[in-house]
């Protein structure tokens, strides 16, 4: 398959287009040529087919041809609000969390989160993020790109988290994730859900009480304690597996 690339501003078939920087970036390390062919997705749906016309040190410049409306997103909806871990784990975490089809990305700054991250410091991070979300969709496919949001604190984030399904991974929780997506399937299918998970050391027992007495759902992925790294992934797969994802 023709290498992937995606750009921010709208495509049109029969356009010329001048590459973005970071494309360009790209086209150069995979050694490609004038008259190569690519695909271009602008995050809105479908794809195009396209061929390099020009290629210089700095710029590129590709004829947009026929837009495809294939889409890889699975059946289900899913905003992963995610308690800031530290190191790369978020980095890892989202990128892969793309890959299984997750909807958006909410950072939380919460109460055991190691990480503390504030004005630029969190934008930046954010952009890095949203870069990584963008590569994530060049690889596997997928040509809607989920947004990852501001960082906010968990509790400013609950109270306006809103209505909905909403699923709180937690020790605690008795009820399994999967016997419940097979109970609920029909209406998470139809309006999606945000799946709530804890950083290093999970969500402080006072973060995990509130949200459920904000309508949260507690749910287990069984007797294993997973690493924040590992949980929100697994939730998604288990997701994927049960409402028809793979």
């Amino acid at each position: 398959m023709p290498p992937r690339f995606f750009v921010a501003e709208p495509l049109a078939a029969g356009a010329d287009l001048a590459l973005p920087e970071s494309v360009v970036r790209h086209v150069q390390v995979l050694r490609l040529n004038p008259g190569d062919p690519i695909t271009l997705f602008d995050g809105r749906g479908g794809s195009y087919a396209a061929v390099l016309l020009d290629l210089g040190k700095r710029q590129a410049v590709a004829r947009v041809g026929a837009q495809t409306h294939d889409e890889a997103e699975p059946p289900l909806r899913v905003t992963l609000a995610q308690g800031l871990a530290g190191g790369d784990k978020m980095d890892w975490l989202i990128e892969k969390a793309v890959e299984l089809g997750v909807a958006a990305v909410q950072p939380l700054q919460a109460a055991r989160s190691v990480v503390r991250l504030a004005g630029e410091r969190a934008d930046k991070r954010r952009a890095h993020w949203q870069a990584l979300v963008e590569a994530a969709c060049e690889q596997c496919g997928r040509n809607r790109v989920p947004a990852v949001a501001p960082i906010v604190p968990f509790e400013a984030w609950l109270a306006r988290a809103g209505t909905g399904e909403r699923l709180l991974l937690t020790p605690r929780a008795s009820q399994p994730l999967v016997t419940l997506a097979a109970q609920r399937r029909e209406t998470w299918l139809a309006d999606g859900l945000t799946l709530l998970i804890g950083p290093e050391g999970g969500l402080s027992p006072e973060e995990e009480d509130a949200a459920l007495r904000a309508g949260f759902t507690g749910v287990s992925l069984g007797p294993r304690i997973l690493r924040t790294e590992t949980a929100g992934l697994a939730c998604l797969a288990a997701l994927n597996a049960v409402l028809g994802g793979f």
